[in-house]
């Protein structure tokens, strides 16, 4: 009996020993996975979290302006604006889309382009010279509009007061200063009597500009005698019309004359009459001298500017600049053809030398 009741009893205790293993595994592997699947939860949450914030702020930093670019005519000066205010919003951080128009002289079709603009929504209009400037205006009062080589925008009727621009318009002025053109002038054509003009009376910056030249240059004691035009078929015409009559020609910053600007040094070197501009592109195509803006520096301050309008700074706080820092450009040989030398001095000054 007492043998029986031995033999049972270690029956039990090697049963029971082997199911504690087995026991003690089960209880193992359900605590791992309770506390796996916590921490999966867990990661998961902030991953998600972490993953929300991170598109919100890409939204917010990726955010694509629709901006119209309106330009009167094709010409190198005008043509580096553009792309300098390109390059200025790129470097701002400011991605957009460009659509760019040119009206080709035609205001008719500047006006179209301004209604285009308009009726596309387009966040910005960047308008390049007086005449695309005033169709913007007159297009709308809300889209902002950002001007750039406008020589006097009150003139324009662009605005009232440069300092505090209201409404949707501000820009950067090129108004040239005159006199240190002028003293260029003299300085090449020292026995000067006569200064010839070419530009368009129908550009109300040309219009200023001229004004304020013939009244500078009457003070100098010399005669001016003009020669306007309508559009670029007539420069080559109008040029002609000064030989025999002038000792020098300027032309300033018209966009006309300017976009047809080898007809007049055709002109001035065929007639030893030498051809002083009003930027420094001009001076490249065969002018003699130039003491002006570089228009690419220009195009990358309305940029600055823009980028400004752009992302939140009223338009009252956006007064509207002008131009800074005179290049003396210079081409040697060009002037050797109108009959006159550009001094060794004035070479190791200029800025550029073409």
């Amino acid at each position: 009996m007492n043998r029986r009741i031995a033999l049972l009893t270690g029956l039990l205790l090697v049963l029971l020993l082997a199911a504690l293993p087995v026991l003690a595994g089960c209880g193992e592997d359900e605590t791992t996975t309770d506390t796996t699947e916590t921490a999966d939860t867990t990661e998961t949450s902030d991953t998600t979290a972490d993953t929300t914030e991170t598109s919100e702020g890409a939204a917010a930093s990726a955010e694509t302006y629709d901006i119209g670019i309106t330009q009167i005519v094709s010409h190198p000066a005008l043509d580096a604006v553009a792309q300098g205010f390109k390059d200025a919003l790129e470097e701002e951080g400011i991605q957009a889309n460009f659509d760019e128009q040119n009206a080709q002289g035609e205001l008719p079709v500047a006006s179209t382009i301004a209604e285009k603009f308009v009726a596309d929504n387009v966040d910005l209009i960047l308008a390049i010279a007086t005449p695309t400037s005033q169709a913007a205006v007159q297009a709308t009062d809300e889209i902002p509009v950002l001007f750039a080589a406008v020589t006097d925008p009150v003139a324009a009727g662009l605005v009232d007061d440069p300092e505090n621009p209201t409404a949707n318009v501000t820009g950067v002025s090129d108004k040239l200063p005159i006199q240190p053109h002028l003293d260029l002038v003299k300085e090449l054509v020292p026995d000067i009597k006569t200064l010839g003009v070419l530009y368009n009376a129908g550009e109300a910056n040309s219009v200023a500009l001229v004004e304020e030249e013939r009244r500078l240059a009457e003070e100098m004691g010399w005669e001016v005698q003009e020669a306007t035009v309508a559009s670029s078929a007539e420069v080559l015409s109008a040029a002609q019309s000064l030989i025999g009559r002038v000792d020098a020609i300027s032309v300033l910053t018209d966009n006309t004359v300017v976009s047809a600007f080898e007809s007049v040094v055709k002109v001035g070197q065929e007639n030893g009459i030498p051809i002083i501009a009003g930027d420094i592109d001009s001076v490249e195509r065969g002018a003699a001298a130039a003491y002006a803006f570089d228009y690419y520096e220009h195009g990358r301050q309305a940029g600055r500017m823009a980028a400004r309008w752009l992302t939140g700074t009223p338009v009252d706080q956006l007064p509207v600049e002008f131009a800074q820092d005179l290049v003396l450009a210079v081409n040697p040989a060009s002037a050797e053809q109108m009959g006159i030398t550009i001094p060794e001095a004035m070479q190791q000054e200029a800025g550029e030398v073409f």
